[in-house]
């Protein structure tokens, strides 16, 4: 494996800031590579796993345990599902669900993740890239309309970042309507998915500190290669709803409402 395939933070922040790299001291990148477990990472990276079997390698890597609920009752060899979960942890969740789902399909498996993973060489051969730091490249409508139109289940998070402290709870904010309408045009029914597990009190501090502090920059998204790392040894359990069909989301309803509806469905289950 070369060590192009490796995770170079310094590299990285110096080329999508360009010219403004120049007001980043070194040691504030040092700091970030600590905060990332840059090192642990690329050990692992350097083992070489590609798709299916790098979801599997990071849940074994971090000891990770994992009790699955339901999946018997979804038809995997049928017709290619969508596959939406909320997103307690905004890493493993994302893996462990790579990994079940993939294994369960025969590796024919793809998820929308953002556009900063496809860094990740292993992973990226399952992922259809969202640019959530620029302007969202051309072809991003295409890919995704041909990804729903193939062979392969989707994975979704449709609240399109990790889950946050809402009154008191740990819950998604509210998910967006794409999942319903590309699941309708291309005739997929939607299985909801509920992972039950969270992030250290830290991460939700920081999150409703950007919140009260009107920050618009993710931040607390820096912290999440640092959750993963801290669950380790952890158990989590992964609970697969009954696939809802596609001709459910009809007319009755806008897509905002029924996306709200299978939202509510996830934390039925």
């Amino acid at each position: 494996m070369s060590s192009t395939d490796e995770i170079d933070i310094d590299k990285i922040v110096r080329s999508r800031l360009g010219d403004r790299s120049r007001w980043v001291p070194r040691f504030a990148t040092r700091w970030l590579e600590r905060l990332i477990h840059q090192d642990f990472i690329n050990a692992y990276l350097r083992q070489g796993r590609e798709g299916v079997n790098f979801c599997e390698g990071v849940i074994e890597t971090l000891n990770v345990s994992l009790t699955v609920e339901g999946l018997e009752q979804v038809p995997m060899n049928g017709r290619p599902l969508t596959f939406v979960s909320n997103h307690p942890l905004g890493a493993v969740d994302g893996v462990a669900l790579g990994g079940i789902i993939g294994r369960a399909s025969g590796g024919h498996v793809r998820f929308l993740a953002r556009e900063l993973l496809m860094n990740l060489k292993g992973l990226a051969p399952l992922c259809i890239a969202v640019n959530k730091f620029g302007s969202q490249s051309r072809d991003f409508p295409r890919q995704v309309e041909e990804a729903f139109r193939s062979d392969n289940h989707i994975i979704m998070f449709p609240a399109g970042l990790c889950s946050r402290r809402i009154d008191g709870q740990i819950r998604d904010i509210p998910w967006r309507k794409a999942f319903i309408q590309q699941s309708v045009r291309a005739g997929r029914d939607i299985v909801p998915v509920h992972f039950l597990g969270q992030n250290s009190p830290r991460f939700y501090r920081v999150a409703d500190w950007c919140k009260h502090l009107g920050i618009k920059t993710n931040l607390a998204m820096v912290l999440l290669p640092d959750e993963m790392y801290r669950a380790r040894g952890k158990h989590f359990t992964v609970r697969f709803g009954q696939p809802i069909p596609y001709q459910t989301f009809d007319h009755t309803r806008h897509p905002n409402e029924w996306a709200r509806w299978v939202q509510d469905k996830v934390y039925e289950i």
